[in-house]
């Protein structure tokens, strides 16, 4: 097993897909942190700790957890990650090559599942250490440095958590959908408009709190929003939807045929 962890790190790392999708969660976290605190308290509201309609003032606890959480806004580049890097055994047919070598498929699908649990780690502690480190100059430029207390230390550590899931998740779904395109092109349509429309739509608007992107405000939420589940509970049920993306992926990769 761990030979077949190795060898999906050397996959990874022998292409540029990773280093693009990288800085480019650096970059929206970048440029999300600097919007947030351009615009804290200058809205209506901003000042008085930040209800519905304006930003918490820089300086404020609930500022400094807002500004902390935006690295959970990249969760879709980690989805993409983990789907790139199992369908692209399929778009660039060396899955059979692969399952030939190691003809338990479930021990490849397993494998991947947690190579990339294992590399989105540190990419998360990047993309945290930019988070804080950008939200460190610009709001220290307005007199307010957040600090690394228990609480932003917890808002971290979710989002960092968060974004380990959603790899685990894509890995999943790139076993269940298997073409790159159209898995990536899904997973955005799902993110974006299907959780949209369902937030939207009152009659089942309730559901929400139980979908993966509920899940994930439940877990890494610093404002006051609609019906939302405990963190705790939103962290369960975000890992929960990891297992089943990969046990699910694991079993059908196990019974299809490769082509």
């Amino acid at each position: 097993m761990i030979a077949l962890v190795r060898a999906e790190w050397t996959k990874l790392f022998t292409t540029r897909v990773w280093i693009g999708l990288l800085l480019g969660a650096c970059a929206l976290v970048s440029g999300f942190v600097v919007l947030f605190t351009s615009f804290a308290g200058s809205t209506p509201g901003g000042g008085q700790g930040g209800p519905p309609g304006g930003l918490p003032a820089v300086g404020t606890e609930q500022f400094e957890q807002l500004v902390l959480a935006v690295g959970a806004n990249v969760t879709v580049l980690f989805l993409i990650l983990g789907i790139i890097g199992m369908t692209q055994e399929y778009r660039h047919r060396t899955a059979t090559p692969t399952f030939l070598t190691t003809p338990r498929r479930g021990r490849v699908v397993i494998a991947k599942l947690a190579a990339y649990a294992l590399v989105a780690v540190p990419f998360a502690l990047v993309v945290l250490a930019v988070n804080y480190g950008v939200a460190a100059v610009a709001a220290g430029a307005r007199g307010a440095v957040p600090a690394l207390s228990g609480e932003n230390l917890q808002v971290l550590a979710s989002s960092g958590l968060a974004l380990v899931i959603y790899t685990v998740i894509g890995v999943g779904l790139g076993a269940l959908v298997r073409n790159q395109v159209g898995a990536i092109v899904g997973g955005l349509v799902y993110l974006f408009v299907v959780e949209a429309i369902v937030r939207q739509i009152s009659a089942i608007a309730d559901a929400y709190k139980w979908l993966p992107g509920g899940a994930l405000e439940a877990l890494t939420a610093t404002l006051q929003g609609p019906d939302l589940l405990e963190r705790w509970q939103g962290a369960l049920l975000l890992l929960g939807y990891g297992l089943v993306a990969a046990l699910l992926g694991t079993l059908l990769a196990v019974r299809r045929d490769v082509v």
